[in-house]
């Protein structure tokens, strides 16, 4: 007899634990399966750290809707348990007359998106906030901030434990079938197989392989990621601005541009860049210091470049490839390829840190349906 559980969990990052948490509030006998030694070591714990506000995404989309309704929550979520964060406000400008039309359109974007508190600031209210920030005029976002992803990660793991979720790291999944009502699971190690009635698939960069596995022609449904790396440098003098500073974001949204953000110990880094990749890898090349200063330097004045070093990296999954239309998140129940009771995760990058809580509430709603 193969052991059965109600729900199987792939993946650990913070949509996983997120979704643990919400689901061990109305269900029981639930696996989180992570084919890593623990939680979040993949992009959860490999980016800026900052609750986005919604303002960049299309109107209507789930990024947009799941971001602004996720960073409410999330920010309830750290006052209630004393997770850190620091609500620093951030800066998105136009550094020169030509770009002011774009902060328009971003702004009036911003308000079809039910963003909370937008200021539009002329080059004099940039000046008094942020003497050293080269505006012509800059949206202002008092409820952005940054939040210590490890502690809110540690927070849902615990929480989810604590009311019987089962953790099984060092467990890589290479087995996803669907026969009669349930799914046969395999697992690499032991060769250990086991079923569960509903699958949930946040297996982040590799969330298009578990598609793969379940049957699902990923090509034909536009479920391949594409790995797309961002690097990241640090400054090792002290920062010369309060608040998070943002150029106008790139076409297509394939990055927001080399951007400067604080941590919560007031440490300044620059980036992510955006490289599309092949394979993961997770290196900075130190010979893009220069680049990473240069575009700095168009945003924030009187930046020292010896005093920039090479930090970390993060790989977004992106479903776009390079030059390609920027994609919506797909969560997804597969009913209609004959794939009752999987539910895929696919393309959950920025913002989905964010986004977490709100994803969790929108997945626990579907599992629900199934359920009853």
């Amino acid at each position: 007899m193969m052991d059965e559980v109600k729900i199987a969990i792939i993946g650990a990052g913070v949509i996983g634990l997120a979704i643990a948490t919400e689901m061990s509030e109305k269900f029981d006998n639930i696996v989180v399966l992570e084919k890593h030694n623990t939680f979040g070591q993949e992009t959860s714990s490999r980016n800026s750290e900052v609750v986005h506000s919604g303002i960049y995404y299309p109107q209507g989309s789930l990024k947009a809707k799941l971001c602004v309704e996720g960073a409410e929550r999330l920010y309830e979520i750290c006052e209630k348990y004393s997770i850190p964060y620091k609500k620093i406000g951030k800066l998105i400008v136009a550094i020169c007359k030509s770009e002011i039309k774009t902060l328009d359109d971003l702004l009036e974007k911003g308000k079809r998106n039910n963003v909370k508190e937008l200021l539009f600031w002329d080059k004099n209210d940039v000046k008094r906030n942020e003497p050293n920030v080269n505006a012509d005029a800059a949206i202002y976002l008092p409820n952005t901030g940054i939040i210590d992803s490890h502690s809110l990660m540690k927070h849902f793991f615990t929480k989810a434990e604590a009311k019987g979720v089962l953790f099984s790291f060092n467990s890589e999944v290479v087995q996803l079938e669907k026969r009669d009502d349930w799914f046969t699971v395999g697992i690499r190690q032991g060769n250990y197989k086991f079923k569960s009635k509903v699958v949930i698939n946040c297996a982040g960069l590799s969330s298009d392989y578990i598609a793969g596995l379940a049957g699902i022609d990923v090509s034909k449904n536009g479920y391949n990621i594409k790995y797309c790396k961002g690097s990241y440098f640090s400054y090792a003098k002290p920062s010369p601005i309060k608040m998070l500073v943002y150029p106008i974001p790139q076409e297509e949204l394939i990055g927001l541009g080399v951007h400067a953000t604080l941590d919560l110990g007031n440490r300044l880094r620059f980036g992510p860049d955006a490289e599309y990749i092949e394979t993961i890898d997770y290196k900075v090349d130190a010979n893009k210091k220069e680049s990473f200063y240069q575009g700095a330097s168009k945003i924030i004045s009187g930046l020292d470049s010896e005093s920039f070093l090479p930090e970390m990296a993060g790989i977004r999954p992106k479903l776009q490839g390079p030059g390609e239309k920027a994609r919506d998140f797909v969560i997804k129940e597969e009913s209609d390829k004959g794939l009752p009771g999987l539910i895929n995760l696919i393309g959950i990058e920025s913002p989905g840190l964010t986004a977490a809580p709100a994803i969790a509430r929108m997945v626990s709603v579907m599992v629900s349906a199934l359920m009853n």
